[in-house]
């Protein structure tokens, strides 16, 4: 797979902002088959920096009732949260 069809896209929430800052860790979507392996080399092609680690985590699918009694579900996805190795940053995520 290209790395662009393995970085889906960047998960901006107060937890990715907050770790971005303190352990150098950036947050993306990724797709749901890729492994740790592909998307290091996606990250590291895409960027151009040097990664330490990848974890993966996945998010399940949510259930929602509304105020009518339907049932709304918010679509399961899969992150990956990938370790910079020192000194390197990615200039996407510094505006965010």
């Amino acid at each position: 797979m290209d790395y662009t069809q393995i970085l889906l896209k960047p998960h901006v929430s107060e937890k990715a902002t907050l770790i971005k800052g303190e352990a150098n860790q950036v947050v993306f979507q990724v797709h749901p088959l890729a492994n740790k392996i592909e998307i290091k080399k996606a990250v590291e092609n895409a960027f151009e920096v040097k990664v330490q680690a990848v974890n993966i985590v996945r998010q399940k699918t949510l259930r929602q009732r509304k105020a009518n009694r339907r049932l709304a579900k918010s679509p399961g996805f899969r992150k990956a949260y990938v370790t910079l190795a020192q000194g390197e940053k990615i200039d996407f995520f510094e505006g965010v």
